[in-house]
């Protein structure tokens, strides 16, 4: 059920049976502290949604790899940012195609947590374009409330913590160094501040969160869970339709 697997005389049939509706996995390329590879949001993204594609029959678009990982800095080597306007015009363009290729139900899932504005930016664009395209972003840690508890469990502004590393473990063990776990503990400094700052100023090496409490086991449970809670959602939404059918751009009779 992979987008890249699917010649175009198929796709027309595919998408039928799915309710005109793909999965957009997008992940982000950055640091994730001294145990864990930069490629971590995407590996997470393209595990979960490929799961979630086979179980549900929703095609998925290959996944995004960049992000908007600015607040990472320059501190450490291995992030490769980019602008928010720029994941938002592209989101926008792929979006676009997906539409002219008979997509009318989009899923957007993001791994990485400043993806979320740029992408409810891409949302409001594609819809206000598409009157028929229905478009969702689905943050990852907010699949569930089992989900979250999981991702938040040590530290409000988590990063290669527990759960990100517990979740490797289980899926991508080959990313993890687990003999540099114990030592890349570092706590949460943003309790109480009033603005936003970036890693290089709450981290000393990239992490939020304790590493050295995560296991293979939490992660395949947590896993598990993110796959059942997210294809739930999905099936939920092929049998959506819009409240009222009133066009975007007709006035009122």
């Amino acid at each position: 059920m992979f987008w890249s697997h699917i010649t175009w005389p198929e796709l027309p049939d595919r998408l039928a049976q799915a309710g005109q509706a793909a999965i957009l996995p997008v992940g982000a390329t950055e640091q994730h502290g001294p145990h864990m590879g930069c490629g971590m949001d995407t590996e997470i993204a393209d595990k979960l949604c490929r799961a979630v594609s086979q179980r549900t029959s929703v095609p998925m678009l290959p996944p995004l790899p960049y992000g908007c990982s600015l607040g990472h800095s320059r501190r450490w080597p291995g992030t490769i940012p980019v602008q928010p306007i720029t994941l938002i015009e592209l989101v926008k363009q792929i979006g676009d195609g997906a539409y002219h290729s008979g997509v009318r139900r989009l899923f957007i899932v993001n791994t990485h947590v400043t993806n979320a504005a740029p992408l409810r930016c891409a949302l409001e664009m594609l819809r206000a374009e598409h009157d028929d395209l229905m478009v969702a972003v689905i943050n990852s840690p907010d699949i569930s409330e089992r989900v979250r508890r999981f991702h938040f469990a040590d530290a409000a502004d988590w990063h290669a913590n527990d759960a990100e590393t517990s979740l490797m473990l289980a899926v991508s063990p080959e990313i993890v160094r687990p003999e540099r776990m114990a030592q890349a503990d570092d706590p949460d400094r943003t309790e109480g501040q009033v603005f936003a700052h970036p890693v290089n100023r709450t981290s000393l090496n990239g992490v939020t969160g304790y590493p050295s409490q995560a296991s293979a086991e939490k992660g395949r449970e947590a896993f598990g869970w993110m796959v059942d809670d997210l294809s739930a959602l999905i099936q939920r939404g092929l049998s959506q339709t819009p409240p009222l059918a009133h066009s975007y751009s007709d006035p009122v009779a």
